[in-house]
């Protein structure tokens, strides 16, 4: 089964701590979660203390209260709601968190569902499932169907494939979120497998 922890330290790897860029569609964020998305986080009570304090947002770096707010707030928003502790399979684990985080957990369910779709070999080795982007057993069944014949290497190379599409489509609509591309772009593995 996977291993939050693990996937949590990849993803905290590519936030950037406190950032409020008037470019990001987010606006302000702290370790990628954004205050127009997230405005009751507990964590911004911690950080608008934080604010007065002189060397912020290096203080807020160093405050385990907050680093247990984050913590927590990924376990349940992103981690647990697309089921994760139950892949087989930490790389595609760790693929869907980092997805989930950067683009929604109902899209990295549908880049799942889709990547599934397309290995079932024309419903040969399962019936197609809904794209509806909600994790549940006919997921999860697919999933493990589909690791069982061929491993995980596919499912994440299409992952990945799917979600660098999605940044090269966003950017295309909105050239402003160009500058984001170097960032976006190092969560998605072209490494051949």
């Amino acid at each position: 089964m996977a291993n939050f922890l693990e996937a949590y330290n990849i993803t905290l790897g590519h936030e950037g701590g406190y950032v409020h860029d008037p470019d990001d569609v987010g606006g302000e964020t702290y370790n990628g979660i954004a205050r127009k998305y997230n405005p009751s986080w507990s964590g911004w009570l911690v950080i608008d203390q934080l604010k007065n304090e002189q060397n912020f947002p290096q203080t807020a770096y160093d405050n385990a209260s907050l680093d247990a707010c984050v913590k927590d707030f990924y376990k349940d928003k992103y981690w647990d709601v697309n089921l994760l502790d139950q892949y087989d399979s930490q790389k595609v684990a760790n693929e869907m968190f980092d997805t989930g985080v950067n683009m929604g957990t109902g899209r990295a369910g549908k880049f799942l569902q889709k990547a599934l779709n397309y290995l079932n070999k024309n419903g040969k080795l399962y019936a197609d499932i809904t794209e509806d982007g909600q994790v549940g057993k006919n997921t999860l069944k697919a999933l493990s169907s589909c690791m069982s014949y061929r491993g995980d290497s596919y499912i994440y190379k299409i992952l990945n494939l799917l979600q660098g599409n999605h940044y090269l489509d966003y950017m295309s609509k909105s050239p402003t979120q160009e500058k984001y591309a170097y960032g976006w772009l190092k969560r998605v593995d072209f490494i051949k497998h």
